[in-house]
């Protein structure tokens, strides 16, 4: 998927930038790309994707703040400094983990919605009627 639209965008960039007609083939095509950039079915697209972006950008750093958090408490727990040692890097481990869980959800989720996006938007097929028989009985 990725590489079809990296061909398409490319093809349209080297167009823009390529075509001998210069700035004015140029406008016109900004002002076309401008006419379906604004219509209302794009942009309450584009208003799905940034709210689903901010929804699943949060997931990652706050695995990394808590697993920060975690880090330094079991470094300043009580004990030996080589228990606290051992705390803080089985505790590094488990925060590891926890961020790698939060980013591989992340990812699954974007993959779950760019799926969805690229299924056609079709109506159920209705059966066809049943065909008579057109041959008589001997």
């Amino acid at each position: 998927m990725k590489g079809k639209i990296g061909l398409v965008v490319g093809l349209g960039v080297g167009y823009v930038l390529g075509t001998r007609a210069g700035r004015e083939r140029y406008d016109q095509i900004k002002t076309q790309w401008l006419k379906v950039w604004n219509l209302d079915p794009v942009q309450a697209q584009v208003s799905k994707v940034k709210g689903f972006a901010k929804e699943q950008a949060a997931a990652v750093p706050q695995a990394l703040w808590k697993g920060a958090v975690k880090v330094v408490k079991a470094a300043s727990a009580d004990g030996t400094p080589g228990q606290r040692v051992d705390a803080a890097v089985a505790t590094a481990k488990d925060a590891i983990d926890d961020v790698k869980d939060a980013a591989e959800d992340t990812l699954d989720a974007v993959e779950k919605k760019a799926k969805e996006a690229s299924k056609p938007a079709t109506k159920p097929a209705s059966k066809p009627a049943a065909k008579k028989s057109t041959q008589s009985g001997s």
